[in-house]
């Protein structure tokens, strides 16, 4: 029983809402124990930050995914990851590791590379064919190339990948927030784009990166407690959920259960 369970209302969820994507940038693994036992109920996804899963022991990978597995979170490895493996023609050993270590979802992107929309289309169906769920993510690393993506562009990318089998797409907005997808340079939320997304696409499809506490506050208040929000640092798991429940001063009486 929480305390002051009394005061307080749990989030009723339907599948595929509320979801919480939390970025692993290397937390070690006893750290990462005493995080969950806290906070790992409010998680439902785990990113390996990147590429940093491949610059530690194996053992300790291995390790960390089990512990997220034990509290009911997916763990997968970061976009850039699979692009590095894409590029070297490598996707087949990327997928293996990946089973080996026990991972269960992979993420497919084209941030950093580009990656044809028939070439993406075979992967998103190697990946499902291999057992994986599949995330994939629209939008670039580079502003400047990510500048040049119309919201309409983005959004037919976001429903061609869920018509090819994709559980869930990211809108990419980096560890920062700022000048990418749906945020300016200053990392306020672009309000059109949002609205024109909003309009087009079942918004339950997607996972909005948001790193930013004032992107989590606009997306909660206008998309409701169980919109998905993910790029989630994993001290500030917490503090979102807290606004999620209408616990915070930013969201307090205004968002329902």
């Amino acid at each position: 029983m929480n305390a002051f369970n009394f005061l307080t209302q749990d989030r009723v969820k339907e599948p595929g809402t509320g979801i919480t994507m939390m970025l692993d940038k290397g937390t070690g693994p006893k750290m990462l124990e005493d995080l969950l036992e806290i906070s790992g109920e409010h998680v439902d996804l785990a990113k390996f930050g990147w590429c940093t899963s491949a610059v530690y022991n194996e053992e300790i990978v291995k390790t960390k995914v089990e512990s997220y597995k034990a509290h009911g979170v997916v763990p997968y490895p970061g976009g850039t990851l699979f692009e590095v493996a894409y590029t070297q023609n490598k996707l087949e050993e990327f997928l293996n590791e990946a089973d080996k270590l026990g991972f269960e979802a992979i993420e497919i992107s084209d941030g950093s590379v580009d990656i044809p929309l028939e070439a993406r289309d075979e992967v998103i169906q190697n990946v499902k064919d291999n057992g994986f769920m599949v995330i994939t993510e629209v939008g670039k690393k580079d502003p400047q190339k990510d500048g040049e993506y119309t919201t309409q562009e983005r959004v037919e990318l976001i429903e061609h990948d869920i018509n090819m089998g994709a559980y869930k797409v990211l809108i990419e907005a980096r560890e920062g927030g700022k000048g990418i997808g749906i945020y300016d340079n200053a990392g306020n939320v672009k309000k059109d784009d949002v609205q024109r997304i909003a309009d087009s696409i079942d918004v339950k499809n997607v996972i909005w990166e948001a790193p930013q506490k004032n992107q989590q506050v606009y997306l909660i208040l206008k998309f409701g407690a169980n919109v998905n929000l993910g790029n989630i640092p994993p001290e500030e798991i917490i503090s979102l959920e807290t606004m999620r429940r209408g616990l915070r001063g930013d969201t307090l009486g205004k968002v329902n259960l």
